[in-house]
Protein backbone atom coordinates (compact mmCIF):
# COMPACT_ATOMS: atom_id res chain seq x y z
CA UNK A 1 0.00 0.00 0.00
CA UNK A 2 1.45 3.40 -0.95
CA UNK A 3 1.55 6.43 1.31
CA UNK A 4 -1.57 7.77 -0.30
CA UNK A 5 -2.69 4.67 -2.15
CA UNK A 6 -4.21 4.12 -5.53
CA UNK A 7 -7.96 3.83 -5.42
CA UNK A 8 -7.73 0.06 -5.83
CA UNK A 9 -5.32 -0.22 -2.91
CA UNK A 10 -7.11 2.01 -0.45
CA UNK A 11 -10.88 1.90 -1.04
CA UNK A 12 -12.50 5.28 -0.91
CA UNK A 13 -9.29 7.25 -1.36
CA UNK A 14 -9.96 10.71 -2.72
CA UNK A 15 -6.36 11.79 -3.23
CA UNK A 16 -6.91 11.86 -6.96
CA UNK A 17 -10.05 13.95 -6.53
CA UNK A 18 -8.07 16.41 -4.43
CA UNK A 19 -5.74 16.88 -7.37
CA UNK A 20 -2.51 15.07 -6.57
CA UNK A 21 -0.73 14.31 -9.81
CA UNK A 22 0.52 10.87 -10.79
CA UNK A 23 4.05 12.18 -10.27
CA UNK A 24 3.22 13.26 -6.72
CA UNK A 25 1.70 9.88 -5.91
CA UNK A 26 4.68 8.06 -7.43
CA UNK A 27 7.03 10.25 -5.42
CA UNK A 28 5.16 9.47 -2.22
CA UNK A 29 5.28 5.74 -2.90
CA UNK A 30 9.00 5.91 -3.60
CA UNK A 31 9.73 7.86 -0.40
CA UNK A 32 7.67 5.44 1.63
CA UNK A 33 9.54 2.47 0.18
CA UNK A 34 12.91 4.11 0.83
CA UNK A 35 11.87 4.93 4.38
CA UNK A 36 10.90 1.34 5.12
CA UNK A 37 13.72 -0.42 3.27
CA UNK A 38 16.73 1.90 3.58
CA UNK A 39 16.09 4.28 6.46
CA UNK A 40 14.28 2.02 8.92
CA UNK A 41 17.37 -0.17 9.55
CA UNK A 42 19.51 2.92 10.19
CA UNK A 43 16.91 4.29 12.57
CA UNK A 44 16.76 0.99 14.45
CA UNK A 45 20.55 1.00 14.80
CA UNK A 46 20.57 4.50 16.29
CA UNK A 47 20.43 5.43 19.95
CA UNK A 48 17.02 6.75 21.10
CA UNK A 49 17.18 10.35 22.21
CA UNK A 50 20.35 11.11 20.24
CA UNK A 51 20.96 12.65 16.81
CA UNK A 52 21.37 9.87 14.24
CA UNK A 53 23.96 11.28 11.86
CA UNK A 54 24.13 8.10 9.77
CA UNK A 55 20.42 8.41 9.14
CA UNK A 56 20.80 12.06 8.18
CA UNK A 57 23.64 11.33 5.77
CA UNK A 58 21.56 8.61 4.12
CA UNK A 59 18.67 11.03 3.73
CA UNK A 60 21.13 13.48 2.21
CA UNK A 61 22.33 10.88 -0.28
CA UNK A 62 18.74 10.09 -1.24
CA UNK A 63 18.06 13.76 -1.90
CA UNK A 64 15.32 14.04 0.75
CA UNK A 65 16.88 16.86 2.73
CA UNK A 66 17.66 18.84 -0.41
CA UNK A 67 13.93 18.94 -1.15
CA UNK A 68 13.60 21.29 1.80
CA UNK A 69 15.70 23.83 -0.12
CA UNK A 70 15.22 23.61 -3.89
CA UNK A 71 18.55 24.45 -5.44
CA UNK A 72 20.60 23.36 -2.43
CA UNK A 73 22.36 20.60 -4.38
CA UNK A 74 24.00 23.31 -6.48
CA UNK A 75 25.12 25.11 -3.35
CA UNK A 76 22.71 28.00 -3.91
CA UNK A 77 19.38 27.40 -2.14
CA UNK A 78 16.95 29.67 -3.92
CA UNK A 79 13.55 29.14 -2.33
CA UNK A 80 11.69 27.11 0.25
CA UNK A 81 9.78 23.93 -0.49
CA UNK A 82 6.13 24.22 -1.41
CA UNK A 83 3.92 23.47 1.60
CA UNK A 84 2.10 20.64 -0.19
CA UNK A 85 5.37 19.02 -1.29
CA UNK A 86 6.61 19.21 2.29
CA UNK A 87 3.41 17.55 3.50
CA UNK A 88 3.68 14.72 0.98
CA UNK A 89 7.30 14.14 1.99
CA UNK A 90 6.60 14.15 5.72
CA UNK A 91 3.52 11.92 5.49
CA UNK A 92 5.34 9.36 3.36
CA UNK A 93 8.38 9.26 5.64
CA UNK A 94 6.21 9.01 8.76
CA UNK A 95 4.32 6.01 7.42
CA UNK A 96 7.56 4.09 6.88
CA UNK A 97 9.98 5.52 9.48
CA UNK A 98 9.00 8.15 12.03
CA UNK A 99 12.62 8.79 13.01
CA UNK A 100 13.47 9.76 9.44
CA UNK A 101 10.44 12.03 9.27
CA UNK A 102 11.39 13.78 12.48
CA UNK A 103 15.02 14.12 11.42
CA UNK A 104 13.92 15.83 8.20
CA UNK A 105 11.44 18.10 9.98
CA UNK A 106 14.02 19.23 12.53
CA UNK A 107 16.53 20.04 9.79
CA UNK A 108 13.89 22.19 8.12
CA UNK A 109 12.68 23.83 11.30
CA UNK A 110 16.19 24.84 12.35
CA UNK A 111 17.21 25.99 8.87
CA UNK A 112 14.19 27.86 7.54
CA UNK A 113 14.84 31.04 9.53
CA UNK A 114 18.25 31.10 7.82
CA UNK A 115 16.73 30.45 4.40
CA UNK A 116 14.02 33.07 4.83
CA UNK A 117 15.89 35.79 6.70
CA UNK A 118 19.61 35.03 6.56
CA UNK A 119 22.30 36.70 4.50
CA UNK A 120 23.71 35.11 1.35
CA UNK A 121 26.81 34.23 3.35
CA UNK A 122 24.80 32.49 6.07
CA UNK A 123 22.74 30.58 3.53
CA UNK A 124 25.72 29.41 1.47
CA UNK A 125 27.70 28.37 4.56
CA UNK A 126 25.08 26.26 6.29
CA UNK A 127 22.22 25.11 4.07
CA UNK A 128 24.12 22.95 1.56
CA UNK A 129 25.64 21.10 4.54
CA UNK A 130 22.19 20.65 6.08
CA UNK A 131 20.83 19.36 2.77
CA UNK A 132 23.69 16.86 2.53
CA UNK A 133 23.10 15.60 6.07
CA UNK A 134 26.51 16.87 7.16
CA UNK A 135 25.29 19.62 9.50
CA UNK A 136 22.58 19.40 12.14
CA UNK A 137 20.25 22.36 12.71
CA UNK A 138 18.04 23.28 15.66
CA UNK A 139 15.26 25.79 16.33
CA UNK A 140 15.73 27.32 19.81
CA UNK A 141 12.56 29.15 20.82
CA UNK A 142 11.03 27.53 23.94
CA UNK A 143 12.09 28.43 27.46
CA UNK A 144 11.05 27.22 30.93
CA UNK A 145 8.57 30.11 31.16
CA UNK A 146 7.85 30.62 27.47
CA UNK A 147 6.24 27.66 25.74
CA UNK A 148 2.81 28.38 24.29
CA UNK A 149 3.34 32.08 25.09
CA UNK A 150 6.47 32.37 22.96
CA UNK A 151 6.41 36.17 23.14
CA UNK A 152 7.18 35.90 26.88
CA UNK A 153 10.73 34.62 26.29
CA UNK A 154 13.43 36.03 28.52
CA UNK A 155 16.76 34.89 27.06
CA UNK A 156 18.59 38.21 27.11
CA UNK A 157 20.60 39.62 24.20
CA UNK A 158 22.66 42.41 25.74
CA UNK A 159 24.49 44.72 23.30
CA UNK A 160 28.26 44.94 23.36
CA UNK A 161 30.86 46.48 21.02
CA UNK A 162 30.71 43.73 18.36
CA UNK A 163 27.11 42.60 18.65
CA UNK A 164 25.34 41.00 21.60
CA UNK A 165 25.88 38.62 24.51
CA UNK A 166 23.22 35.96 25.11
CA UNK A 167 22.39 34.95 28.66
CA UNK A 168 19.63 32.58 29.77
CA UNK A 169 18.11 29.14 29.23
CA UNK A 170 16.37 27.41 26.34
CA UNK A 171 14.64 24.08 26.92
CA UNK A 172 12.73 21.36 25.05
CA UNK A 173 14.91 22.13 22.04
CA UNK A 174 14.93 19.32 19.48
CA UNK A 175 18.43 18.22 18.38
CA UNK A 176 19.96 19.99 21.41
CA UNK A 177 22.64 19.79 22.60
CA UNK A 178 24.06 17.94 19.56
CA UNK A 179 23.24 20.40 16.77
CA UNK A 180 25.96 22.14 14.79
CA UNK A 181 24.11 25.47 14.83
CA UNK A 182 21.02 26.95 16.42
CA UNK A 183 18.54 29.56 15.31
CA UNK A 184 18.07 31.34 18.62
CA UNK A 185 15.36 33.80 19.56
CA UNK A 186 16.38 36.28 22.26
CA UNK A 187 15.04 39.43 23.85
CA UNK A 188 16.80 42.55 22.61
CA UNK A 189 14.24 45.04 23.99
CA UNK A 190 12.95 44.31 27.50
CA UNK A 191 9.24 44.73 28.12
CA UNK A 192 8.33 44.91 24.44
CA UNK A 193 6.69 41.50 24.12
CA UNK A 194 6.80 40.01 20.64
CA UNK A 195 8.16 43.28 19.24
CA UNK A 196 11.37 43.09 21.26
CA UNK A 197 12.67 39.70 20.08
CA UNK A 198 15.53 39.17 17.63
CA UNK A 199 16.70 36.03 15.83
CA UNK A 200 20.33 34.91 15.65
CA UNK A 201 22.31 32.13 14.01
CA UNK A 202 24.56 30.69 16.73
CA UNK A 203 27.21 28.06 15.91
CA UNK A 204 27.33 25.30 18.52
CA UNK A 205 31.03 25.76 19.30
CA UNK A 206 30.52 29.31 20.59
CA UNK A 207 32.12 29.89 24.04
CA UNK A 208 29.64 30.04 26.90
CA UNK A 209 27.13 27.72 25.22
CA UNK A 210 26.46 24.37 26.90
CA UNK A 211 23.64 21.88 26.98
CA UNK A 212 22.17 18.71 28.44
CA UNK A 213 19.94 15.95 27.10
CA UNK A 214 16.39 15.54 28.36
CA UNK A 215 14.91 12.07 28.83
CA UNK A 216 11.53 12.33 27.13
CA UNK A 217 8.76 9.90 26.19
CA UNK A 218 9.22 10.65 22.50
CA UNK A 219 12.36 9.00 21.09
CA UNK A 220 13.87 11.91 19.17
CA UNK A 221 16.69 14.08 20.61
CA UNK A 222 15.61 16.92 22.90
CA UNK A 223 17.67 18.97 25.32
CA UNK A 224 18.23 22.20 27.21
CA UNK A 225 20.74 24.92 26.37
CA UNK A 226 22.48 27.30 28.76
CA UNK A 227 23.81 30.62 27.45
CA UNK A 228 26.43 32.22 29.67
CA UNK A 229 27.34 35.46 27.92
CA UNK A 230 27.51 33.75 24.53
CA UNK A 231 28.87 36.23 21.95
CA UNK A 232 26.94 36.77 18.72
CA UNK A 233 27.95 39.24 16.07
CA UNK A 234 26.16 41.68 13.80
CA UNK A 235 26.54 39.30 10.84
CA UNK A 236 24.72 36.56 12.75
CA UNK A 237 21.48 38.49 13.10
CA UNK A 238 18.63 36.91 11.11
CA UNK A 239 16.47 39.64 9.67
CA UNK A 240 16.10 42.92 11.53
CA UNK A 241 16.60 43.73 15.23
CA UNK A 242 13.42 43.32 17.30
CA UNK A 243 11.69 41.54 14.39
CA UNK A 244 12.70 38.01 15.30
CA UNK A 245 9.23 36.92 16.37
CA UNK A 246 8.05 37.33 12.78
CA UNK A 247 11.01 35.17 11.67
CA UNK A 248 9.85 32.43 14.03
CA UNK A 249 6.21 32.71 12.98
CA UNK A 250 6.99 32.51 9.26
CA UNK A 251 8.74 29.21 9.86
CA UNK A 252 6.04 27.84 12.16
CA UNK A 253 3.24 28.88 9.80
CA UNK A 254 4.86 26.91 6.97
CA UNK A 255 5.52 23.85 9.10
CA UNK A 256 2.16 23.76 10.89
CA UNK A 257 0.24 21.90 8.13
CA UNK A 258 3.16 19.51 7.70
CA UNK A 259 3.03 18.60 11.40
CA UNK A 260 -0.46 17.45 10.49
CA UNK A 261 1.07 15.44 7.64
CA UNK A 262 3.41 13.74 10.12
CA UNK A 263 0.36 12.86 12.20
CA UNK A 264 -1.49 11.50 9.15
CA UNK A 265 1.49 9.29 8.33
CA UNK A 266 1.48 7.83 11.83
CA UNK A 267 -2.28 7.32 11.70
CA UNK A 268 -1.94 5.53 8.34
CA UNK A 269 0.76 3.23 9.71
CA UNK A 270 -1.37 2.39 12.75
CA UNK A 271 -4.47 1.82 10.61
CA UNK A 272 -2.62 -0.55 8.29
CA UNK A 273 -1.19 -2.48 11.24
CA UNK A 274 -4.66 -2.76 12.79
CA UNK A 275 -6.24 -3.94 9.53
CA UNK A 276 -3.52 -6.55 8.99
CA UNK A 277 -3.84 -7.85 12.52
CA UNK A 278 -7.66 -7.90 12.47
CA UNK A 279 -7.60 -9.92 9.25
CA UNK A 280 -5.15 -12.52 10.56
CA UNK A 281 -6.20 -12.87 14.21
CA UNK A 282 -8.77 -15.60 14.90
CA UNK A 283 -11.24 -15.08 17.77
CA UNK A 284 -14.46 -16.90 18.58
CA UNK A 285 -14.07 -19.08 15.52
CA UNK A 286 -13.43 -16.35 12.92
CA UNK A 287 -11.22 -13.39 11.98
CA UNK A 288 -11.20 -10.45 14.36
CA UNK A 289 -12.30 -8.13 11.55
CA UNK A 290 -15.69 -9.87 11.46
CA UNK A 291 -16.47 -8.71 14.98
CA UNK A 292 -18.78 -5.74 14.45
CA UNK A 293 -17.22 -3.70 17.26
CA UNK A 294 -13.79 -4.06 15.63
CA UNK A 295 -15.06 -3.48 12.09
CA UNK A 296 -16.83 -0.29 13.10
CA UNK A 297 -13.78 0.92 14.97
CA UNK A 298 -11.60 0.33 11.90
CA UNK A 299 -14.15 2.20 9.77
CA UNK A 300 -14.01 5.17 12.14
CA UNK A 301 -10.20 5.12 12.16
CA UNK A 302 -10.08 5.07 8.35
CA UNK A 303 -12.64 7.87 8.01
CA UNK A 304 -10.88 10.17 10.44
CA UNK A 305 -7.50 9.50 8.84
CA UNK A 306 -8.76 10.35 5.37
CA UNK A 307 -10.51 13.48 6.65
CA UNK A 308 -7.31 14.60 8.36
CA UNK A 309 -5.31 13.94 5.19
CA UNK A 310 -7.62 16.08 3.07
CA UNK A 311 -7.64 18.89 5.62
CA UNK A 312 -3.83 18.88 5.63
CA UNK A 313 -3.61 18.88 1.83
CA UNK A 314 -6.17 21.68 1.60
CA UNK A 315 -4.35 23.87 4.13
CA UNK A 316 -1.02 23.28 2.40
CA UNK A 317 -2.46 24.11 -1.02
CA UNK A 318 -4.02 27.29 0.38
CA UNK A 319 -0.66 28.30 1.84
CA UNK A 320 1.06 27.72 -1.51
CA UNK A 321 -1.58 29.77 -3.31
CA UNK A 322 -1.52 32.64 -0.81
CA UNK A 323 -5.22 32.18 -0.15
CA UNK A 324 -6.96 34.18 2.61
CA UNK A 325 -7.50 32.64 6.04
CA UNK A 326 -4.37 30.52 5.86
CA UNK A 327 -3.59 30.83 9.58
CA UNK A 328 -6.95 29.39 10.55
CA UNK A 329 -6.83 26.62 7.97
CA UNK A 330 -3.32 25.62 9.01
CA UNK A 331 -4.42 25.56 12.64
CA UNK A 332 -7.39 23.36 11.76
CA UNK A 333 -5.12 20.96 9.88
CA UNK A 334 -2.64 20.60 12.74
CA UNK A 335 -5.36 20.36 15.37
CA UNK A 336 -7.52 17.79 13.62
CA UNK A 337 -4.68 15.67 12.28
CA UNK A 338 -2.75 15.41 15.54
CA UNK A 339 -5.88 14.67 17.58
CA UNK A 340 -6.91 12.11 14.95
CA UNK A 341 -3.53 10.40 15.05
CA UNK A 342 -3.77 10.07 18.83
CA UNK A 343 -7.20 8.45 18.44
CA UNK A 344 -6.14 6.10 15.64
CA UNK A 345 -2.94 4.93 17.31
CA UNK A 346 -4.73 4.38 20.62
CA UNK A 347 -7.49 2.44 18.85
CA UNK A 348 -4.94 0.29 17.02
CA UNK A 349 -3.31 -0.54 20.37
CA UNK A 350 -6.72 -1.54 21.73
CA UNK A 351 -7.35 -3.84 18.76
CA UNK A 352 -3.97 -5.53 19.21
CA UNK A 353 -4.24 -5.87 22.97
CA UNK A 354 -1.27 -6.44 25.26
CA UNK A 355 1.14 -7.39 22.45
CA UNK A 356 1.06 -3.77 21.22
CA UNK A 357 2.49 -2.63 24.55
CA UNK A 358 5.61 -4.76 24.24
CA UNK A 359 8.78 -2.70 23.86
CA UNK A 360 9.81 -2.66 20.20
CA UNK A 361 6.33 -3.21 18.73
CA UNK A 362 5.41 -0.72 15.99
CA UNK A 363 2.40 0.50 17.94
CA UNK A 364 4.37 0.88 21.16
CA UNK A 365 6.73 3.09 19.18
CA UNK A 366 3.90 5.07 17.59
CA UNK A 367 2.18 5.44 20.96
CA UNK A 368 5.25 7.25 22.29
CA UNK A 369 5.69 9.30 19.11
CA UNK A 370 2.12 10.43 18.67
CA UNK A 371 1.71 12.36 21.90
CA UNK A 372 4.21 15.16 21.32
CA UNK A 373 2.74 16.72 18.12
CA UNK A 374 -0.35 17.77 20.08
CA UNK A 375 1.96 20.03 22.10
CA UNK A 376 4.87 21.27 20.01
CA UNK A 377 4.69 24.04 17.39
CA UNK A 378 1.51 25.25 19.05
CA UNK A 379 -0.51 23.04 21.40
CA UNK A 380 -4.05 21.99 20.45
CA UNK A 381 -5.44 24.68 22.74
CA UNK A 382 -3.43 27.34 20.91
CA UNK A 383 -4.71 26.06 17.56
CA UNK A 384 -8.29 26.37 18.81
CA UNK A 385 -7.57 29.94 19.90
CA UNK A 386 -6.21 30.77 16.44
CA UNK A 387 -9.24 29.22 14.76
CA UNK A 388 -11.67 31.08 17.01
CA UNK A 389 -9.97 34.40 16.32
CA UNK A 390 -10.16 33.76 12.58
CA UNK A 391 -13.93 33.30 12.86
CA UNK A 392 -14.31 36.92 13.95
CA UNK A 393 -11.48 38.50 11.98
Amino acid sequence: MTAFGQAAERPGSVAGQFGLTAAQQDFAARVRAQAAEELRPLADAGQPGRVNRELLRAMGRLGMLARLFPGAAAGQPSREAAALDLCLLRESLATGCTEAETALALQGLGSYPVLQSGSDEQVSRWLPAVAAGDAVAAFALSEPGAGSDAAALELAALPDREGWRLTGIKTWISNAPEADFYTVFARTTPGAGARGVSAFLVPADRPGLSGTHLDMVSPHPIGSLAFDGVPVYAGELLGEPDRGFAVAMRTLNLFRPSVGAFAVGMAQAALEAACEYAASRTVFGGPLKDQQAVAHLLAEMATRTEAARLLVYSAAAALDEGAPGVAGRSAMAKLFATETAQYVVDSAVQIHGARALERGHLLEHLYREVRAPRIYEGASEIQRTIIARQLFA
